[in-house]
């Protein structure tokens, strides 16, 4: 399984995330995106209407370089190799211990006869030691380019909108991660909060709110982006793994297990007996990503330690009114009507 060494991380870094690459990809795109609907998003910034849901304009901050024209050219050139892995999200679900988890578990073997210094994750952010495949397009060499192994990969792209490869590819898995709504909204909250340009000033919990609710959020609306990865898991079960945070959160020894059965890299009965399963557990742990985390910026240009705040559940409850709330859950149950899908 190819993934990114800390010294190639560090190299993509400066060579292969071009800034210019992404200019010029927003001019290509532009005439076309500018016919789309668009609504205000923060710092002026525009989120456009595309294939039912909403993009930035942008790709410098906030989220790194993820916006609609780095999409819509993943939808175009991206190449997806049939042995890939893909972890898929909507933002502030999850994605960054998802990715650390993955990458832990399918490179356990390589980093195993190593000091627990050198491992990568406790060196590096889990971002960087596996992209985004709307961050290949910027690469002077994307990743997929190698094709003498499989990639593990992650997306904010809702199923509907991936690119044909992935999909015509009949890629070996794909892994679905999903948070309780108000979780979401939290987590987006404090994420704006902390990378805002100051002279914008902060953002109060009522105008996320009224803008989450219209579904009017990177890559969203929620609901929709939930819905589309828990039907294709329902089509195909043995490719599509269905996760919630809050479950992972309450049994996460259980649940790694299951997802290392899930990526086909289960923990023998020698690892079990040794404490593998345990060891990548606490590799992974909140406290230890956050505090490995604490200071520099990603590839992406983001402070690493604005993906770490809290990694609890029900948090939610201290910024929410019941009146929030209520409007929240009265939403999902009429989005999820007849879907299993419980927080």
């Amino acid at each position: 399984m190819s993934s990114a060494t800390p010294s190639q991380s560090s190299e993509r870094c400066l060579e292969s995330l071009k800034v210019a690459n992404l200019s010029l990809i927003l001019d290509r795109y532009m005439d076309t995106y500018n016919t789309f609907p668009k609504e205000k998003f923060y710092m002026n910034e525009d989120l456009y209407l595309y294939q039912g849901f909403w993009y930035r304009s942008g790709g410098l901050v906030l989220h790194g370089f993820i916006s609609i024209g780095t999409v819509m050219a993943a939808q175009e050139t991206f190449q997806a190799n049939p042995y890939d892995i893909y972890l898929a999200t909507l933002p502030k679900s999850g994605t960054t211990w998802l990715k650390a988890l993955a990458f832990a578990i399918v490179n356990r073997t390589k980093y195993k006869t190593n000091s627990l210094s050198t491992h990568p994750l406790l060196i590096s952010n889990p971002h960087d030691c596996l992209p985004f495949i709307e961050h290949e397009v910027l690469r002077t060499r994307p990743t997929y380019a190698d094709l003498s192994d499989a990639h593990l990969f992650a997306t904010h792209i809702p199923y509907p909108s991936l690119p044909k490869s992935i999909i015509d590819s009949g890629c070996r898995v794909v892994i679905y991660i999903c948070r309780n709504p108000k979780g979401v909204l939290i987590s987006w909250f404090h994420f704006i909060n902390k990378l805002i340009e100051k002279s914008y000033g902060s953002l109060i919990i009522e105008e996320v709110f009224e803008r989450f609710c219209k579904g009017m959020t990177p890559c969203g609306p929620y609901w929709d982006h939930v819905k589309s990865y828990y039907k294709a898991s329902l089509e195909h079960p043995t490719r599509i793994m269905f996760l919630t945070y809050e479950n992972m959160i309450n049994d996460s020894e259980n649940n790694v297990k299951r997802l290392a059965e899930f990526l086909g890299y289960p923990f023998t009965e020698e690892e079990k007996a040794n404490g593998v399963l345990q060891e990548i557990v606490k590799l992974c742990s909140f406290e230890n990503l956050s505090e490995v985390n604490k200071n520099g910026k990603t590839c992406g240009g983001v402070p690493k330690n604005a993906f770490f705040r809290q990694g609890k559940v029900g948090d939610w409850s201290n910024y929410l009114t019941d009146e929030m709330s209520n409007v929240i859950d009265q939403i999902t149950l009429e989005k999820f009507n007849g879907f299993d899908i419980t927080f």
